[in-house]
């Protein structure tokens, strides 16, 4: 969970997620959206296939790329219940202070 975590962390790896979320598409046509190297790509393609957010498919020489939605169903999971505790404990915090506050 931390690799994929810190994959979304950098904002063109976003953005190749959007990319590849109904379609898989090719490295090239995925560089072409972005006005860095192709070799920048490429880097930030291997760190989220790293992280099992995207899926490579390989023809000949050519390598094409896919969201992999099972796994970042999986980081919404884990999300939704990590923002869920925090947000119960926001809440009993709140209300011991409301309790404190009603007894002095």
């Amino acid at each position: 969970m931390d690799a994929a975590l810190k994959a979304l962390a950098e904002p063109r790896r976003r953005e190749i997620l959007r990319l590849v979320w109904s379609e898989e598409r090719g490295a090239t046509d995925i560089a072409s959206h972005f006005r860095v190297t192709r070799s920048a790509i490429s880097q930030h393609l291997g760190v989220l296939r790293e992280a099992g957010l995207v899926t490579e498919r390989r023809e000949g020489t050519h390598r094409y790329y896919r969201a992999d939605r099972a796994e970042m169903a999986r980081l919404r999971d884990f999300l939704d219940r990590y923002w869920t505790g925090g947000l119960e404990q926001l809440r009993d915090a709140a209300e011991a202070a409301q309790r404190e506050k009603g007894r002095s």
